[in-house]
């Protein structure tokens, strides 16, 4: 290891690290780089994340590894001494797999296999493995599978396996002897046409499905993933859709016809977002997302309890921009306030206070005096606040239908 790669590095090992076995679940190491810019704590806040999307995938963390660097290493990632002592440790700890938290290149992730004892995995295929084991739906599916071989594509020259073995012969291309990674890229490329044909065709079914609802207004559930969008859902509507506290428990789009009192409305739970959503996905469900782009309102799902909601906040806003829906009315739905807790500082500290010092009561007043975006604080658990949500949902409805429909007033 070089002198400045055991500069400006950390590490933490999880105690009690089990010995390998062969009925134990995959063994990982999280990697990732501190920016100079960055605060190290925020990257552990995403670190967390990362073990929570392993976890999802059945993946067991055991340590994680980061390093300070002005930016990470175009050819691998860290610098080559810590790159060694992640290997190594591999070696000595029988690691299944090291998971990176961006997205490597083609050549960064060449570079790392050709030093890693084990398979690696970086972000955005950890997410799209996730996304593969929970689409049910033929829809998502065809989405997941579009975007898997859309990353997959410019990355098969990395890759021991190939789709399909081609010895060639008298009309192939490439002679009596074309190229395997030649043959695998043609295959790849005939099956993104094929997928995305499909989506075309299942789109224009969507459509006129959409088209046969009438005019009856739209409420569409978007936010972070596992910030209980699905549990808020299953409140409102009174149906039982699929809610768990993993990452993405929901791909499919579901809707729902709800009536408050004699006013009906629809009602759809959207897929979650997350910090650095890999652009396949992005794009592959763009038509998944139509229900957010035809809605009237958009209930923002929040989890306040989590350390950085704001930054979630950011994130779902940027998200809505990139699917055209960044100029639809919100309304801030921050749940979990019964998991919401606040550090009390010091008597003797005399910095200012930050967010994490506010109570739950400071918090509320901060948000409602920013009269931009209407919010409210729930538990859709606990069902705490929920009849003050069906009230100002009600309202919010009600304003819309009436624009709507001006002679219908007097149904309500």
């Amino acid at each position: 290891m070089t002198q400045n790669d055991n500069k400006n590095t950390k590490d933490t090992a999880a105690p009690g690290v089990p010995a390998a076995d062969a009925g134990r679940s995959e063994r990982a190491v999280l990697v990732a780089v501190v920016c100079d810019r960055q605060d190290a704590r925020r990257t552990e806040e995403y670190l967390d994340e990362l073990e929570f999307l392993a976890e999802t995938a059945g993946i067991e963390t055991v340590r994680r590894i980061t390093q300070r660097l002005p930016q990470p290493s175009s050819r691998i990632y860290v610098g080559p001494g810590k790159l060694e002592e992640i290997a190594d440790y591999c070696r000595e700890q029988e690691i299944d797999v090291v998971i990176f938290d961006d997205e490597l290149s083609p050549s960064q992730t060449r570079n790392i296999e050709a030093a890693m004892p084990c398979r690696i995995l970086d972000r955005t295929r950890l997410i799209l493995d996730i996304f593969l084991s929970r689409a049910r739906t033929a829809y998502a599916k065809t989405q997941v599978q579009l975007a898997n071989y859309q990353y997959m594509l410019p990355r098969l020259s990395g890759m021991w396996t190939h789709l399909e073995r081609q010895r060639g012969g008298t009309g192939t291309r490439g002679g009596a002897g074309e190229r395997e990674i030649e043959t695998d890229r043609r295959i790849v490329r005939n099956r993104i046409s094929k997928l995305k044909e499909d989506l075309q065709k299942i789109d224009r079914q969507m459509a006129v499905q959409r088209s046969n609802r009438g005019s009856l207004v739209r409420v569409a559930l978007v936010g972070y993933t596992n910030v209980g969008k699905s549990t808020l859902m299953n409140l409102l509507s009174k149906s039982d859709v699929f809610a768990e506290n993993k990452l993405f428990a929901t791909l499919d789009t579901t809707v729902r016809k709800v009536v408050f009192d004699n006013l009906p409305f629809l009602l759809s739970d959207t897929v979650g977002f997350i910090r650095k959503l890999p652009t396949e996905l992005v794009e592959s469900f763009k038509s998944t997302l139509d229900e957010v782009r035809e809605a009237d309102l958009l209930l923002h799902v929040v989890d306040v309890s989590h350390p950085q909601f704001e930054d979630q906040i950011a994130v779902v806003k940027q998200t809505l921009q990139e699917i055209g829906a960044g100029d639809k009315p919100v309304y801030l739905v921050f749940n979990k306030v019964d998991a919401y807790t606040c550090v009390e500082k010091d008597p003797d500290d005399l910095t200012p206070p930050t967010r994490e010092n506010l109570s739950l009561d400071e918090l509320r007043r901060s948000w409602i005096a920013q009269a931009n975006t209407p919010c409210i604080f729930i538990s859709a658990v606990e069902k705490i606040n929920v009849e003050k949500l069906r009230t100002d949902l009600y309202g919010m409805i009600r304003e819309i239908h009436a624009g709507r429909y001006p002679f219908n007033n007097f149904l309500y």
